[in-house]
């Protein structure tokens, strides 16, 4: 297929794309390194929500903790055990006969049956009960803006 540029500058733009964020190599100070691994340590939020906030991929900061964890160890530190799961305790019913477990039959699930459908230039929309008008005006425009 050959495209050609004829139409440079007098199509309609289909697509467009922003791109945020700092766009260049950016230089940490190691204590501001060490403030941000510090802050993802704390515990009241995500590393992930962390490293977001400060302009960060959170592989970055998983980077950073990881050489952090290291030089540690270099030194024979280590740092506190992240939190991990907790060990399930089973205790013994009390003494007699247990209770039959009574199971429960599984429900079987009905189709749902939509209110209303609509077929416009081939694109079928089922509306389930209980639908907002207003969305339902809006998608029908959709479809007719579509054709």
């Amino acid at each position: 297929m050959m495209m050609t540029c004829d139409d440079a500058g007098t199509s309609v733009v289909r697509r467009f794309e922003v791109f945020t964020g700092a766009g260049q190599r950016r230089e940490w100070s190691p204590e501001v390194k060490a403030s941000i691994v510090a802050e993802s340590y704390s515990g009241q939020e995500t590393a992930c929500a962390v490293a977001r906030r400060h302009g960060l991929a959170p592989s970055q900061l998983f980077a950073w903790r990881r050489d952090l964890r290291k030089k540690l160890e270099d030194q024979g530190l280590t740092l506190p055990a992240t939190p991990a799961f907790v060990p399930a305790v089973i205790e013994p019913l009390p003494s007699g006969d247990p209770a039959p477990v009574a199971r429960r039959g599984r429900r079987r699930r009905r189709p749902t049956v939509s209110a209303v459908e609509l077929e416009i230039d081939g694109v079928a929309v089922k509306i389930g009960r209980g639908a907002d008008a207003a969305v339902i005006a809006a998608v029908i425009e959709a479809l007719k803006a579509t054709r």
